[in-house]
């Protein structure tokens, strides 16, 4: 008999807004051919066979969205009744398998995408359950049968932020990249739309406005790069209304005083995304916390020198003067991922840019070394594969 694995989620297609969402649409498509897969996750209903989607509760309508999270999670542990093993992806879906583990007797897998302790700034978000959403990601990392990181980095994360959990339950298998879809596009129309100068080198961020992800950082160190640089932000779905606020601040200062910057705040769809990085000199990711950074295997895929902070798993992502160019951070140690030295940082990653910018030769070399490692070392069929390894050591 076929093993039963339900994998529990917040995002699935066509709902995906981050990268867990993108791991589980390839992890489900390949993990489908070793085994029996049911995926349970949040939002409207999914007309994909074997997945079942659960709406929130109309009793907590208006509830801190925690803790609406949390009744969702309840009826999805009700609903991996049968399943040989339950695999939950970020806090919104860990205590869906705590609790499917506790009612249905079954070992449950954490995937750790980020961490709660390292998201200190989700308290302007969440408020009061941020306290909830923490108590949901400890209970289950702590009493999960293997908890899967998704770098090296992450693993060292988990133990600091959790030490009692057990070294030897912390497996690391990386997020992967489907190379066929991630492959460079030539094509003009998109980039032509958008108003991209194509004789003019770009620097290319893609990504949520969020902390995490640094954005103020890099606007600050635009100011720096040579005059011909283009900006182009795919940058949306701000987390509060105070770093949306800040963003705009610094993208209508940029644009006062260089041409070339193009703000794109709706999220475009992937194909779109693909050509706009196809085109790009380099690609930036200022990210001060990044447990991974899936976006720079997508960068690389597309034959894009990257341009990365040195921090979480992106070094064992983006190698260091050979598919892209690292930028040395020292952080503070409460969490946050903040520069001890802020002003160091920024003139670091505009420095940094610049050496890609100016060396198109470089760039190119650096772009076909990233397709390259994004192939050979990143596909799904062996993350599946090194996953149900993982799955077998619990059962």
């Amino acid at each position: 008999m076929a093993l039963r694995v339900d994998l529990l989620t917040r995002e699935y297609p066509p709902e995906v807004y981050g990268g867990a969402g993108v791991h589980l649409e390839y992890l489900t498509r390949d993990l489908r051919r070793l085994a029996d897969v049911r995926v349970h996750c949040f939002g409207a209903a999914r007309s994909e066979e074997g997945v079942t989607a659960y709406p929130e509760p109309a009793e907590l309508a208006g509830a801190n969205p925690a803790l609406r999270t949390m009744g969702v999670n309840l009826a999805m542990a009700s609903g991996c009744a049968g399943a040989n093993l339950v695999h939950s992806h970020t806090w919104y879906a860990n205590f869906a398998g705590h609790t499917a583990k506790l009612l249905h007797g079954i070992p449950h897998v954490v995937t750790t995408h980020s961490l709660e302790p390292l998201r200190p700034w989700k308290a302007e978000q969440l408020g009061g359950g941020y306290a909830l959403s923490s108590f949901c990601e400890r209970t289950a990392i702590e009493a999960a049968d293997a908890v899967v990181a998704v770098s090296g980095g992450m693993r060292r994360d988990v133990l600091k932020a959790y030490p009692s959990v057990d070294p030897d339950r912390i497996h690391v298998v990386y997020n992967g990249i489907d190379t066929e879809l991630y492959s460079p596009d030539h094509g003009t129309d998109v980039v032509d739309r958008l108003g991209i100068d194509r004789s003019r080198p770009s620097v290319v961020f893609v990504g949520r406005i969020t902390r995490q992800k640094g954005l103020p950082y890099l606007m600050r160190a635009c100011h720096d790069l040579p005059a011909d640089a283009q900006i182009v932000l795919l940058a949306g779905a701000p987390d509060t209304p105070e770093i949306a606020a800040e963003v705009a601040e610094l993208a209508a200062g940029l644009q006062e005083v260089r041409s070339g910057v193009i703000w794109v705040q709706e999220m475009l769809p992937k194909h779109e995304v693909i050509q706009v990085l196809t085109h790009a000199t380099v690609f930036v990711c200022p990210s001060i916390y990044e447990p991974m950074g899936i976006v720079n295997l997508e960068a690389m895929a597309c034959e894009t020198a990257v341009v990365a902070t040195a921090t979480g798993g992106i070094p064992e992502v983006v190698a260091d003067g050979e598919t892209g160019l690292l930028v040395p951070i020292e952080q503070v140690e409460d969490g946050t991922g903040t520069p001890v030295h802020p002003e160091k940082f920024v003139a670091d990653l505009a420095a940094t840019l610049t050496r890609v910018l100016t060396d198109p030769q470089l760039a190119e070399r650096m772009g076909k070394a990233g397709r390259r490692r994004a192939v050979e070392h990143f596909s799904w069929a062996r993350i599946a594969e090194d996953t149900l390894n993982v799955y077998r050591s619990v059962l």
